[in-house]
């Protein structure tokens, strides 16, 4: 899957199937469900899962927990706009 199927599929009631928890947090983030998407990123505490739950937190607006995240995900803190580091972080997850 590459970022334009990906970004279709946020249009489908459900994740396409077999979508790392990571890519679906996107996806619920995406679609407008924070809660969904924060519940998917921290299922897995892995360094996708760590750092889509920084963007999501630093998308909150709670900096100091975005911190904590970005330093699990072993990933500087993002400093653009939030729309670039979905696409950022979409497209390394995607590979």
């Amino acid at each position: 899957m590459d970022l334009q199927d990906f970004r279709r599929s946020i249009l489908e009631a459900q994740p396409p199937e077999g979508s790392s928890l990571a890519l679906q947090a996107l996806r619920w983030d995406a679609r407008g469900d924070w809660h969904k998407a924060h519940d998917c990123a921290q299922a897995r505490e892995d360094a996708a899962g760590n750092h889509v739950h920084a963007y999501l937190h630093r998308k909150e607006g709670d900096i100091g927990n975005a911190g904590y995240w970005y330093r699990r995900a072993g990933k500087p803190a993002a400093s653009g706009s939030l729309d670039a580091e979905w696409q950022a972080i979409a497209e390394a997850l995607l590979g």
